[in-house]
């Protein structure tokens, strides 16, 4: 290690010109990189719904849809609004309405009460606009964007892709905001725990590099989803800064006893390798955990989030030691008293109470982890969006107007009879919380002549391998009754046609719901078993990962119990991910502590000594590094107005502050409570008094 940071410090010049001609390619593969706003396509591509999305998609040009109010519209508007949406935007597959029925003549007002009731309310009708691409595809966002641009204020687009681009809007706004924010409180902390004015700069501008080299290799995964782009900076600042402190912290200390600074940075860059290179395999374990997430999203952040670790550490040992060497002499000159304390009454107060802080973990246990097993959390997307968006607003006029809350597809097999499909209709019809179902079946059963109906509806109901019938649901999305009733319909489909499909995003939020259930009880078990295997092999030891995981898991419950006594219902993407990015990302402050006190006990130093020791030389560095994920996280919890974003960085931010009190206050008290079962069970410290 000492050869590699002698090699770093000698070509410190040069590193320092490759690594900034290094941002020119990471910023074009960040500018490159595809961002998506679909959580849903994150769902495993072999269940049903995802499968019936590919066939309205691929055989029927049917891959999205958008359901646009009209307001004060005459008939021969909106027909004339259909061409000039036809003509315009190449995207559209089918453009209707009651107006394709009635004509230019026919006052829509004068429509049967019980076709008005459906279509036509207090001045209001609705036009259906069906586009080829997928839903989050970039062609139809650029097709609900030319709609906008086409239509008036007398009307109003709905659906899910006009959601998904007013996220996309909404997050391209906010993420210059969050990095901003996150630095500036950084910087504030960082001033107060620094000896330097400059070095916090110098800090976070090491950071810098790093995540923009982290998000520049994200064009090699094709795209990343907006979640991912929004909290992976923030979140790697928060994470890694630690790193770089240690750094500096250690060049300071070996700048007291070196023949120069050279030297110093030198042996400050090994032993900062040997140093952190145990807990950021443990955070990196932490992340790439996420991958065994059914929801591919999970895959996505710990991805991205494992590459920034590895960023971080390299700019750590390269490019920070570099711009520190480069800018000694300003960093001198600026110097000033460190304001953060060194906190040795705490340190003692803590051993010496350490039965207190054993005594309140077993209270404040069984209130933390039954609140963290029943904290609600919600699954319908737009939920997490400000209600004055133009697509939230118009989803909401057309449920509350029009009754079209959950529209389903279901693909049924084209050989089967008009006999049988009318027989599933009535039954599908009787289910609870079904509004209507409508085939050409029925329309045929009732007398409606198939002439007067639009050859590009009539083609698109039905072709050589699927008849197309249409269920609309009551049920808001992502509700258990919703939920039941999907379960209900398909086993009455199931009767019918096994292979049928129900399709649309009512079932597909039902999807969601079931593959994130089994993901919240697999994923947290899973990071755990990582870093346990990873810290037994770091730590020599079989009771210390159980020891630190018990304590870090312990402040896992409390920050996500407390949205449950505070009546707090959590985005379902937060309660998945938040515990293993907690677990990841705050592990190390409680290997730092036990690391030096096995160090210390190894010596021969007794049990309250090496507890006392380890924590008073660490307390400082966990408070720091604590503040620093607060701060990067806090601020954009607070600012985002996406509540999926806001929640998450939240959860984080109070998870940081959680963690840090609860390794200072809590390890310790394990550590002096449990000294012999570690002997023990440690090697190398067999021998210990």
């Amino acid at each position: 290690m000492q050869k590699f940071g002698e090699f770093v410090v000698k070509y410190r010049k040069l590193i320092l010109i490759i690594s900034i001609l290094l941002l020119i390619p990471a910023v074009i593969g960040y500018k490159a990189t595809r961002v998506n706003y679909d959580i849903l396509t994150y769902l495993p591509g072999d269940i049903k719904t995802i499968q019936g999305q590919n066939v309205l998609t691929e055989d029927y040009d049917m891959g999205a849809y958008s359901v646009v109010v009209l307001k004060n519209m005459p008939a021969k508007d909106i027909l004339k609004l259909e061409e000039k949406i036809k003509n315009e935007i190449d995207n559209v597959q089918m453009c209707a309405s009651i107006a394709d029925l009635t004509g230019e003549e026919f006052p829509l007002e004068m429509l049967p009460e019980d076709v008005s009731g459906r279509v036509y309310k207090d001045g209001e009708t609705i036009l259906l606009v069906t586009f080829k691409d997928a839903i989050s595809s970039d062609e139809t966002m650029e097709s609900i964007q030319k709609l906008r641009e086409i239509t008036d204020e007398r009307c109003m687009i709905s659906g899910m892709s006009a959601t998904l681009l007013d996220t996309r809007l909404l997050s391209e706004s906010e993420i210059t905001v969050y990095v901003v924010i996150a630095v500036c409180l950084c910087l504030l902390i960082l001033a107060l725990a620094l000896d330097s004015f400059v070095a916090p700069v110098l800090l976070l501008l090491n950071i810098g590099f790093a995540i923009l080299y982290n998000m520049g290799s994200n064009i090699f995964l094709g795209e990343i989803s907006y979640i991912t782009k929004a909290i992976s900076a923030v979140l790697q600042l928060g994470v890694t800064m630690d790193f770089a402190i240690f750094l500096y912290h250690s060049f300071i200390a070996e700048k007291k006893t070196a023949k120069n600074a050279n030297q110093a940075m030198a042996t400050a860059i090994g032993k900062t390798l040997v140093s952190v290179l145990g807990s950021s395999l443990t955070t990196f374990a932490g992340f790439i955990a996420l991958c065994s997430m059914d929801l591919t999203l999970g895959k996505d952040i710990g991805i991205v989030m494992a590459k920034g670790i590895v960023f971080g550490l390299i700019c750590v040992v390269t490019v920070l030691p570099s711009l520190i060497l480069a800018c000694n002499n300003l960093i001198e000159k600026t110097k000033h008293k460190e304001l953060m304390p060194k906190f040795t009454g705490l340190s003692n107060f803590i051993i010496k109470y350490h039965i207190v802080f054993i005594l309140l973990f077993l209270i404040i246990l069984p209130f933390a982890f039954y609140g963290y097993k029943n904290t609600e959390v919600y699954y319908k997307l737009d939920a997490s969006l400000p209600k004055d968006l133009p697509s939230v607003s118009a989803n909401t006029e057309v449920k509350d107007k029009f009754k079209i809350v959950s529209p389903e597809l279901l693909l049924v097999d084209s050989n089967i009879s008009n006999e049988e499909i009318n027989k599933m209709i009535d039954e599908i019809e009787k289910v609870d919380g079904i509004d209507w179902v409508l085939g050409m079946s029925k329309l045929e059963a009732a007398g409606v002549p198939e002439e007067i109906i639009p050859e590009e509806v009539t083609a698109k109901a039905r072709n050589n391998k699927y008849k197309i019938i249409v269920i609309n649901s009551l049920y808001e999305m992502a509700t258990p009754e919703i939920n039941n009733q999907i379960a209900t319909i398909n086993d009455i489909i199931a009767k019918y046609d096994k292979n049928a499909i129900l399709a649309g995003e009512g079932p597909l939020m039902n999807d969601l719901v079931t593959v994130s259930d089994h993901d919240f009880k697999s994923v947290n078990i899973v990071s755990i078993v990582v870093i346990f295997i990873l810290m037994f092999f770091v730590l020599k030891s079989v009771s210390l990962p159980v020891i630190l995981i018990s304590v870090i898991e312990f402040a896992i419950f409390i920050n996500m119990g407390i949205p449950y006594y505070t009546k707090t219902v959590l985005p379902f993407v937060s309660s998945i991910v938040i515990g293993t990015i907690q677990l990841g990302a705050t592990i190390d402050y409680a290997i730092l502590i036990t690391t030096k006190y096995t160090g210390k006990r190894k010596e021969g130093m007794g049990k309250k000594e090496a507890v006392y020791y380890s924590l008073s030389t660490s307390i400082s560095s966990i408070f720091v590094s604590g503040l620093c994920f607060f701060a990067a996280t806090f601020g954009v919890g607070v600012y985002s107005k996406i509540e999926m974003i806001s929640s998450l960085c939240s959860l984080m931010a109070r998870g940081a502050i959680v963690s840090m009190f609860t390794v200072v206050l809590v390890l310790p008290a394990f550590l002096m409570l449990f000294d012999k079962l570690i002997c023990k069970t440690t090697i190398g410290m067999k021998k210990c008094k």
